[in-house]
């Protein structure tokens, strides 16, 4: 079977070619959420493509849809596990920070300094940058994304 070489922050890997961004991920232990199962359905894998997105597979209509109701500002946001590695020079960055497990986890961490970055874990939002205070709000503020997330896939 055929082999690409992608950079993933920074790191050089071999990964079989058509293999998800998610199995080389796995394969060369890069911690990395899948809350939905590799459904597409959450933007818990996400990462972000700094070169090479005409080595990959296009946007799934699930990606496509579920990265529209992410709150990730950045360019190049794909998810892990709907994106093919077809072709050579693909450079990846993964997410600066760390995804909340549960809206308990966040609530314990209320009035403490955040180490790294928090996000939600399935729309991808930062919660509480690295080194600023967590607070209630942010609490209030995964709570809303998680309700809105709920209704989206409900609805799709």
């Amino acid at each position: 079977m055929a082999t690409v070489t992608l950079t993933i922050d920074g790191k050089r890997v071999e990964a079989e070619q058509n293999s998800t961004i998610l199995s080389v991920f796995k394969e060369h232990d890069i911690l990395v959420n899948q809350i939905c199962g590799g459904q597409g359905m959450c933007a818990s894998c996400h990462f972000f493509v700094v070169d090479g997105s005409a080595a990959l597979t296009e946007q799934t209509k699930q990606e496509q849809m579920t990265l529209q109701f992410t709150k990730i500002d950045r360019p190049g946001a794909r998810l892990a596990c709907q994106t093919r590695a077809i072709g050579e020079g693909i450079v990846i960055e993964l997410p600066n920070g760390t995804f909340v497990e549960s809206e308990e986890d966040l609530e314990r961490q209320i009035g403490k300094k955040a180490d790294k970055t928090l996000i939600h874990p399935m729309t991808g939002e930062v919660l509480v940058q690295a080194g600023k205070l967590v607070l209630r709000s942010a609490l209030e503020k995964m709570k809303e994304a998680s309700s809105k997330f709920a209704d989206y896939l409900s609805k799709n």
